[in-house]
């Protein structure tokens, strides 16, 4: 009946409406308010932009600095720092305003000191954020690592970098060539980004004979393009020490519009043919003018009515017909005794003949034909979409019928009870998906229960799925999945608890407290076991993405229960998802600039986790000087040299043969792991069996000593 009733709408508008074709003409104005400068130079201020007392919007003043040869308008003036901000333009529809950065970031190295020029930016408290969408963070330079740290939301850091790997002039992209990794790199950034800082790392140093300095920005997107020379001394930066353009978003900030109207009195809309829209980059909102209107909805009076009719280029109608410009609007229509669609600009209206002929009555009747035949298709295929939703309506309800039968169906309000109103004494965690609860049910079973953030109503059928699917998982190294609820808009999952913390507290909590060789290795292998299995042992792959020492649980006995393997990156086997958070330290360097994670992406950070096992160095450690180091880059550095045995763990040293055999072994399989392009990298099958060989001589190693201690005795 729902399809029937859609039908039959759809017939009746047919009927009913005549069919228009209108285009939203949204030009930028140029107006300020009334006795206000509208220019600096050669950009245009409009308003709430304003020079001079009175003349724009607490938040958006602009100076003009005549002091030059040619005027420059200000955005922002830091006298101390030198460090003005140059607009460039804006664009009061899409609520941008480009301006020039002058904060590029270099390292000079000349083979025995370093000389680092900071990049910083900072626009809090201000109306304007960095675009994500219009900019990019650009590294230039061979063998360099360069990242901004950043704070998109409060108490929350984001890093965000590239590498670039060339080993020598020749090997680069090229003049003009992409930035991919080869003289330059590219990264994305946040939205909602206020403030960033520029950081490099320590040990991209071997270049500097060819390519002594190298640089990093936040510029706008596509306008860098990379040239052999930027590799060259300081040209690159004498060649923009004006700066380099940056697209910045701005709003009124503050309170959100409701349904294109502001209920404040202190609405920055003025014109009554004007409504608002919430910015998608950070709170607050744009103006717009209505459809039919163009110019400043800012000012009282500044959206006007276009008269289409003068603009027929852009709002076609037929040069014989009766154009009728009205208030918003326009008409367009055959003059009597005619009959055509005006509405094109090749439409033609044609005269009615007082009799038709023959030819006229075929061709009359071949229209009316062709345009049944047309509704009646149109009309065919509105019926199968109907039928294809009505099924997946009836699939989904299967789906959750499956989810019963699969697992234990929490009500809302038993959750709630279990951690006393999910109380924050009972984090356990918390993560990039949401937080863990402690709980404890009625029957005094003690779980662990993920809250997570807020989702779409859209993700609601792929969510059941992943249920569905975890479900189905039976492992002894993976946390097991009890339940969930799905009474609420944000669903919560339930696992089994598991009491004795994660590798990361066992490894860094108490350093002083001795781990055993034979530990470590249990440790390694069954995560590996666990990896594995999601990697290749069921019908679908999962793809970790965010393998950690703080993702593996331990139980009592040290068995392994690896966690947070997302049901998000649930694929088909054998393809990629997105990249979409990191842990830092652990992160892939060729999802830097790919935004993509596989299941070589994984085995490196198993790779930074054996690491840890046989180190007990976190994945970023501080080295002598106080200075942040990564330990994945650190290995290979010392590995080059044969001097990686130096930063296993005291603890592991030994004379025994078969002890430094086992080590050296545990090295090889890291230096694999760690390997920079992922196609050089092992299997999770390979690591096992690795492994798995590894735990065998150090057991035939414990048998030769038992039986030694026995012969002492």
């Amino acid at each position: 009946m729902a399809c029937v009733r859609q039908l039959l709408s759809f017939f009746f508008f047919i009927i009913l409406m005549i069919p228009l074709l209108t285009t939203l003409a949204a030009a930028t104005s140029n107006i300020s308010l009334p006795g206000c400068p509208s220019k600096c130079g050669k950009v245009t201020i409009p308003y709430p932009f304003g020079m001079g007392n009175g003349c724009y919007r607490e938040g958006f003043q602009i100076t003009c600095d005549e002091s030059m040869t040619h005027p420059r308008a200000i955005l922002f003036r830091n006298e101390k720092h030198n460090n003005d901000v140059e607009l460039i333009n804006v664009n009061i529809t899409t609520g941008e305003a480009r301006v020039l950065n002058k904060k590029i970031s270099y390292v000079c190295f000349n083979g025995t000191s370093r000389n680092i020029s900071g990049g910083l930016m900072f626009l809090r408290y201000s109306p304007f954020v960095f675009s994500n969408q219009q900019n990019k963070f650009v590294a230039i330079g061979c063998r360099t690592l360069a990242y901004i740290a950043s704070q998109a939301k409060p108490n929350s850091m984001y890093f965000s970098g590239c590498v670039s790997t060339c080993s020598s002039r020749n090997s680069t992209t090229g003049d003009g060539g992409p930035c991919n990794g080869l003289g330059c790199c590219q990264a994305a950034i946040p939205a909602g980004l206020t403030l960033y800082s520029v950081f490099w790392s320590n040990t991209f140093n071997d270049a500097w004979r060819f390519n002594p300095c190298s640089y990093a920005m936040l510029v706008e997107d596509g306008w860098y393009k990379f040239q052999v020379q930027d590799l060259t001394g300081l040209d690159f930066y004498e060649r923009n020490k004006n700066g380099v353009p940056v697209v910045l978003n701005w709003a009124i900030r503050g309170s959100p519009c409701q349904d294109g109207l502001m209920k404040s009195h202190d609405t920055a809309c003025r014109s009554r043919h004007s409504f608002c829209h919430n910015t998608r980059n950070g709170n607050g909102y744009l103006c717009q003018c209505r459809q039919g209107y163009e110019g400043n909805p800012y000012l009282t009076g500044g959206c006007i009515d276009i008269d289409e009719c003068k603009s027929l280029d852009k709002y076609p109608c037929s040069s014989n017909a009766i154009c009728m410009n009205s208030d918003g609007n326009f008409t367009c229509s055959c003059p009597k005794g005619t009959y055509g669609n005006p509405y094109v600009n090749d439409g033609i209206c044609i005269k009615i003949p007082e009799k038709f002929s023959h030819h006229a009555r075929v061709i009359l009747g071949s229209t009316l034909g062709g345009a049944t035949i047309l509704i009646l298709g149109i009309l065919v295929v509105m019926y199968i979409q109907c039928k294809k939703r009505m099924e997946e309506k009836e699939e989904y309800q299967k789906y959750y019928q499956m989810m019963n039968d699969h697992l234990r169906v929490f009500s809302r309000k038993q959750l709630e009870n279990a951690t006393n109103n999910f109380n924050e004494a009972n984090v356990l965690g918390e993560g990039g998906q949401g937080k863990v609860y402690k709980g404890l049910l009625e029957n005094n079973q003690v779980i662990a229960i993920k809250k997570a953030r807020a989702v779409e109503e859209t993700q609601r059928e792929e969510f059941v799925n992943e249920i569905i699917l975890l479900s189905q998982i039976n492992h002894k190294n993976i946390v097991r999945l009890l339940g969930c609820c799905l009474e609420v808009k944000i669903p919560m999952l339930v696992y089994e608890f598991v009491p004795n913390g994660t590798a990361y507290h066992l490894l860094h909590r108490n350093k002083t407290s001795p781990i055993s060789l034979g530990t470590r290795l249990n440790i390694a292998l069954e995560s590996a076991v666990a990896l594995d299995y999601i990697h290749s042992s069921i019908s679908r792959t999962i793809i970790h993405g965010d393998i950690k020492s703080a993702n593996i649980l331990l139980d009592a006995d040290y068995t392994v229960k690896v966690s947070d393997f997302g049901a998000s990156s649930v694929v088909p086997a054998d393809e990629i998802i997105e990249l979409v958070h990191f842990s830092r330290g652990y992160l892939d360097p060729e999802c830097l600039y790919t935004q993509i994670i596989t299941k070589n992406s994984d085995v490196y950070s198993f790779g930074v986790v054996i690491l840890e096992l046989f180190t007990r160095m976190e994945a970023v450690y501080l080295d002598e000087k106080g200075e942040r180091q990564a330990l994945a880059t650190s290995f290979l550095s010392k590995a080059r040299t044969n001097e990686h045995r130096k930063m296993l763990d005291v603890d592991l040293i030994s004379n025994n043969g078969k002890v430094i055999e086992i080590l050296d072994k545990i090295c090889a399989i890291v230096g694999q792991c760690l390997s920079p392009k992922g196609d050089d990298r092992p299997t999770m099958s390979q690591i096992v069996q690795e492994l798995q060989k590894i735990a065998r001589l150090h057991n035939s190693m414990l048998g030769f000593q038992s039986d030694s201690e026995e012969a002492g005795s």
